[in-house]
């Protein structure tokens, strides 16, 4: 395992991965993604879909997942910061109804594997960011669903000092809240 840091977080499958920077003068390269640095750290998963996103600051977007064929997600930013968080939705879990939240930026360089079985969702922070993610099963819009980020019964403590206005889609705003939503993960 040479390119990468795997961080494990107090939620099982949730990790914070940190890629290896090289730099000088002319910028820098890094690998964001290695079969065999990640298979070696126990994330034997492929990919079969990868996602970019570009929105200002204060939109939310989540907590989304999909009902049948959920997805694993290796998300970072490229541009900019956000806010991101997992919810843990597989019920055998013993951090079921959970969040872990995590800032990732342009500079961190940090990156978050949400395994299957979490809603998922971010908080743009900055003036604009641009979110790239790859995905473990394709999109099924039919399957979609949600759970309203604010919902009181996870709790979420987003970081709402700077936001003059959370921006949501129709979607987002009419999600139900957490004890609504049937999914058996």
């Amino acid at each position: 395992m040479g390119q990468f840091k795997f961080e494990k977080t107090s939620i099982e499958g949730l990790y914070i991965i940190e890629p290896k920077i090289f730099g000088d003068h002319r910028g820098y390269f890094m690998e964001t993604y290695n079969y065999n640095d990640f298979k070696a750290a126990g994330l034997d998963m492929v990919f079969v879909q990868d996602n970019q996103s570009k929105s200002r600051k204060g939109v939310l977007r989540g907590l989304h997942f999909q009902k049948k064929f959920p997805q694993g997600k290796l998300v970072r930013v490229i541009k900019g910061e956000v806010f991101d968080v997992a919810v843990d939705l597989r019920k055998d879990s013993k951090t079921y109804g959970k969040w872990y939240g995590v800032v990732l930026s342009e500079e961190n360089n940090k990156q978050f594997y949400v395994p299957e079985g979490f809603a998922h969702g971010f908080l743009v922070m900055s003036e604009e960011a641009e979110f790239v993610y790859k995905c473990t099963d394709f999109y099924h819009p039919e399957f979609e669903g949600g759970i309203v980020f604010n919902d009181p019964d996870i709790g979420i403590k987003w970081p709402l000092n700077d936001i003059e206005e959370v921006l949501l889609s129709e979607k987002d705003k009419n999600a139900p809240g957490f004890k609504e939503i049937n999914i058996s993960f």
